[in-house]
């Protein structure tokens, strides 16, 4: 479905949303909106694309975007900022049960992207599955075909029983992959390190400790999102910039975004509350990715037409 309407949003100025009490001590609060700038910059043009998951930018080739369905062929999509379709390559012999969130490594002075098969809607799965592969190259004609090989998997189990997650990132400080988990209130962090998740075929994820609370819906938000109320507080996707200074964590309702200090953990910075943007609009925000660069973060959502939003906070140094 093709949509007229204009690529662009106007400058949204968002409150900073700090109703609910976190379940832990360290209460440091950001006491002012965050300027902020939200864009709409395109459609997902590819039809293939109905229930996006996950989104990672390429560090490879500059304005390329790698993207996924949540279930299906193991297939990674390529995107660009406008959302305009430049191929997709397969990843063999991944399987794609439930590919919640993608995120990119660096090995041996490269890049490889790990395909998150997470997702566990009725938290009943014995083990989860992370897939290696090197980051997909552009072809002499700008775009992507073929297939890529997979270079490695692990097999992972939690130590406190079967978890739902969607939200995976890498934390290039703490050199390890963070997963965080939907459903649980608070939010669960575990983590694997990289270089085990690079070497082992099976390991148990670390259980980190649980994050602040994300604000729940009010009586407004119930008139506006109906039967999916007690869903729009809950972690759909997660990033951790390049330089490891900050994160953002989305759900339908709202993005959120931490900033760590020096020295700290990212437990420690997620148990504080975010500064909250309401918002990108879209009927089901389930993908979010900052651009290599770190200055933009992009955001797209299941169900088609499918919207590619660019957010950027203008209030650093």
């Amino acid at each position: 479905m093709h949509f007229k309407s204009p690529l662009s949003l106007s400058l949204i100025t968002p409150m900073l949303l700090a109703a609910c009490e976190p379940q832990v001590q360290n209460q440091d609060i950001e006491t002012r909106s965050p300027p902020v700038t939200m864009e709409r910059t395109g459609w997902l043009a590819s039809n293939k694309l109905n229930e996006v998951s996950g989104i990672q930018a390429s560090h490879s080739h500059e304005g390329d975007i790698f993207v996924h369905n949540d279930e299906g062929k193991q297939v990674i999509y390529v995107i660009d900022e406008i959302g305009a379709d430049v191929g997709l390559v397969s990843i063999v012999p991944a399987k794609n049960k439930d590919w919640e969130d993608i995120t990119s490594v660096p090995v041996d002075g490269g890049r490889w992207i790990v395909a998150g098969d997470i997702g566990d809607n009725w938290s009943k799965r014995e083990s989860i599955k992370l897939y290696f592969a090197e980051e997909p190259r552009v072809g002499e004609d700008k775009r992507y075909a073929g297939h890529q090989e997979l270079r490695h998997w692990i097999t992972l189990n939690y130590p406190d029983g079967p978890r739902d997650c969607e939200s995976m990132a890498y934390d290039p400080i703490g050199k390890q992959i963070l997963l965080l988990s939907k459903r649980d209130k608070p939010p669960r962090l575990y983590a694997i390190d990289l270089e085990t998740a690079l070497t082992q075929e099976q390991a148990e994820l670390k259980f980190l400790g649980t994050t602040s609370n994300l604000r729940p819906p009010t009586p407004g938000d119930r008139l506006h999102w109906g039967g999916r109320t007690d869903w729009i507080s809950q972690p759909t996707g997660f990033d951790i910039s390049g330089d490891g200074s900050e994160a953002v964590v989305i759900t339908y309702r709202s993005l959120y975004r931490y900033r760590r200090q020096e020295g700290e953990d990212w437990l420690t910075t997620l148990q504080r509350k975010p500064a909250e943007v309401v918002g990108p609009p879209a009927v089901q925000n389930e993908a979010i990715a900052y651009s290599v660069d770190g200055k933009s973060i992009y955001v797209t959502t299941e169900k088609r037409p499918t919207p590619l939003h660019r957010v950027e906070f203008t209030d650093d140094d």
